[in-house]
C-alpha cells in the first residue's frame, strides 16, 4: 500500500477512535448526577476535541501541497 494512503488510513482510524471517546464522554457529561463527574467528563470532551484538532493539523502539515 502506498505510504500516503496508509498515513490517511491511520488518521481516519485515529479520528474514528477519538469520535467514540468523544461520544461516550458527552454521554457521561449529560447523564452525570454529580457536578464533579460532569466537570471531569467535560474535561475529557475538551481534551478529545483538542486531540482531534491536533491530529487534523498534523495531517495538514504532513500532506504535500496540492493533495
Amino acid at each position: 500500500m502506498d505510504d500516503r494512503l496508509e498515513f490517511r488510513r491511520l488518521f481516519h482510524q485515529l479520528n474514528n477512535q477519538l469520535g467514540i471517546i468523544l461520544a461516550h464522554a458527552e454521554l457521561l457529561e449529560s447523564k452525570a448526577s454529580e457536578e464533579s463527574t460532569r466537570v471531569r467528563a467535560a474535561q475529557v470532551v475538551a481534551s478529545v476535541l483538542e486531540a482531534m484538532t491536533t491530529a487534523r493539523e498534523i495531517r495538514r502539515r504532513a500532506e504535500p501541497a496540492g493533495v
